[in-house]
């Protein structure tokens, strides 16, 4: 039985590559709107709510019923702003978070339930996230710095087994650098490089515990907020989710008028 968990959908309106991104609105939806509209869709949501810091984004979803929260505008990353938005909820230590991208908006129910089985799957885990095969194993994608990648402790069991979606293991590593590879930069056989799906989940106690660690030089070297965990000492338990295979981002304006087409179409 899944866990029940509260839902979180940071939404800032500073993009640099696409400003105000989460309120474009062509499909008669704010796209962050179609995020919360999926996310309602997971098996283990009690409620969504969006965190914003922007009081058009409260303006822009009231139509809609959706519960928004404000939060400070001087958030260092998404976490932080989590962090503060469960405390504005008054959610318990062993309450759990499941943070959903504002700029996804078409991301499965399946993959927010999967990052919320993995952190309940995996007893000594700090953090829940999901991961799926590159749609172009070892191919554009792989070398795109701005595709994280992930190697967990099963990368070659994935591979071999009939049944690797769903399966649980422990992160070794995330980057934006192509791996896993092995010393001549070539690819591992029998390894399925492995992308990195940002969403993730965690109980409270912790997410509140996460924002006081010092930043690490991974983290600041790769820009990537989960490193921190791993620096710490704490374990991410990794799902692997093929229902997440081709989900993106929105992050220019051709990716946005490209999710309108396809929207569109049904």
């Amino acid at each position: 039985m899944l866990p029940a968990a509260t839902i979180i959908v940071p939404a800032r309106l500073a993009s640099t590559r696409l400003p105000g991104k989460v309120l474009l609105a062509r499909t008669g939806r704010p796209m962050v709107q179609h995020v919360v509209d999926q996310a309602t869709r997971a098996a283990c949501a009690a409620q969504v709510v969006v965190a914003t810091d922007a009081p058009q984004v409260v303006e822009a979803l009231r139509p809609f019923g959706t519960r928004v929260i404000l939060t400070r505008p001087d958030h260092p990353n998404g976490t932080s702003r989590l962090a503060e938005a469960a405390r504005l909820l008054n959610l318990p230590d062993d309450a759990l978070v499941v943070n959903a991208q504002g700029d996804e908006p078409e991301m499965p129910g399946a993959v927010i339930d999967a990052a919320a089985i993995a952190l309940t799957s995996l007893p000594a885990a700090s953090v829940g996230t999901v991961c799926c095969p590159l749609s172009t194993a070892h191919g554009e994608e792989h070398t795109n710095p701005n595709i994280v990648k992930v190697v967990r402790s099963s990368a070659l069991a994935d591979a071999l087994a009939p049944d690797a979606d769903g399966r649980i293991a422990q992160a070794l590593y995330f980057s934006r650098a192509p791996i896993p590879v092995n010393r001549d930069n070539q690819p591992i056989p029998g390894a399925t490089p492995m992308r990195h799906v940002g969403v993730y989940a965690y109980c409270v106690g912790f997410l509140q515990r996460y924002v006081t660690l010092a930043p690490t030089p991974l983290e600041q070297a790769e820009s990537l907020e989960q490193l921190r965990v791993l620096e710490h000492g704490h374990i991410i338990a990794v799902a692997r989710c093929d229902a997440a295979i081709g989900l993106t981002g929105i992050d220019t304006q051709a990716q946005y008028d490209a999710f309108v087409t396809r929207h569109s179409r049904g």
